[in-house]
């Protein structure tokens, strides 16, 4: 069977691994988003604080993606717990690390002058610095995104959902007649949602970010 008569008759199954694949990437990465950036709003005043987060999340990114499943498996068990909490882990990083700089690098004058016409420290926050920070914590987003594409289909060895069912389907079956489609229609379909995925992101990008800041 070639590869095309392969994708003709598992198509049903390849789209619901593929939702469940892009499912769990979407709902991780917006726990990691909203996280990421709680830590570096808390941080990034204090150049020892902002280091410290960023080393931490550093940290847990440097865990192999197996490993870091396996010593979850003992405490939540099997399927998607131990998927959505390493997923998370590893998405933190880019939007910790550039939400931290992203919000160093708003203009201190654009600070004081709302300061200087009553804005609380919270109004500061929500309507100047967050606002001005956005496209970098975006970007941070985008590269966590593109990351945990990749790291979701280990999610596989914990019986977690996704794309990553059909590729470890067709290691455990090397040799057989269907085992490299099965690698290439995993592989491929990952490739595919990272690129869609990236493709909101810069939509949503031209959707939020004022033409006078965009990158």
């Amino acid at each position: 069977m070639n590869f095309w008569e392969y994708l003709s008759s598992r198509h049903q199954q390849l789209l619901v691994d593929a939702c469940q694949h892009a499912s769990a990437v979407f709902q991780c990465m917006a726990v990691a988003t909203v996280l990421g950036v709680l830590i570096g709003v808390v941080t990034y005043r204090s150049e020892w604080a902002g280091t410290l987060a960023t080393a931490a999340a550093s940290a847990l990114l440097t865990i192999p993606s197996l490993a870091m499943i396996g010593l979850l498996i003992p405490l939540l068990g099997l399927g998607v717990p131990p998927t959505v909490t390493a997923l998370t882990l590893y998405g933190l990083l880019p939007v910790v690390r550039n939400a931290v700089v992203g919000l160093r690098g708003v203009d201190p004058a654009l600070v004081d002058a709302a300061r200087g016409i009553g804005m609380s420290r919270a109004a500061r926050l929500l309507r100047v610095e967050l606002p001005l920070a956005w496209p970098p914590i975006l970007a941070g987003v985008r590269v966590s995104t593109q990351m945990l594409m990749g790291i979701a289909a280990i999610a596989a060895y914990a019986s977690g959902p996704g794309l990553g069912n059909e590729i470890f389907r067709g290691i455990g079956s090397l040799g057989s007649e269907n085992a490299l489609n099965q690698v290439l229609a995993g592989t491929l379909g990952i490739i595919v949602l990272a690129l869609l995925f990236d493709a909101a992101y810069v939509l949503v990008g031209r959707l939020t970010i004022p033409r006078g800041i965009r990158v």
